[in-house]
């Protein structure tokens, strides 16, 4: 009779996992790293960013990364330096396919809320990122 309970709570918790597909609405936009945790489990917060990561997918599931660099009037400092993204759902996960001229790499996308987004890459380290907002100097 245990063992019905808890394959009934492990299936229960499986079911209950979000859907990958529904995470694409909530990637577009400008992104700022909150914290990294190193795949040995090592912390490190990020209180202050001085380049975010602006992310734009379309519908056909390609896309770039870009790094931004904002300034004070409101506006960003960028290079021609661009990720090209391709999206790919793979084994129930949202996975992200970088290019440049110089490398490819993968990510998987952990979870993404429209205020929080969790990558971990291929050697394990998970960046938690949360949506940029703007210095209000006033």
């Amino acid at each position: 009779m245990k063992h019905s309970y808890l394959l009934f709570f492990v299936l229960l918790i499986f079911n209950c996992s979000p859907d990958p597909k529904t995470f694409i609405e909530y990637i577009d936009g400008y992104w700022e790293i909150d914290q990294v945790i190193l795949h040995n489990g090592i912390k490190k917060d990020y209180n202050y960013n001085d380049t975010i990561d602006y992310f734009e997918i379309s519908d056909s599931l390609i896309g770039f990364r870009k790094k931004l660099k904002p300034n004070f009037v409101g506006t960003f400092e960028t290079s021609k330096d661009v990720e090209n993204i391709k999206v790919i759902f793979e084994n129930d996960s949202l996975n992200l396919y970088y290019s440049t001229p110089f490398s490819q790499w993968k990510e998987t996308i952990l979870f993404v809320t429209n205020e929080q987004l969790k990558i971990i890459n291929q050697n394990k380290d998970v960046y938690l990122y949360k949506r940029y907002q703007p210095l209000n100097l006033e």
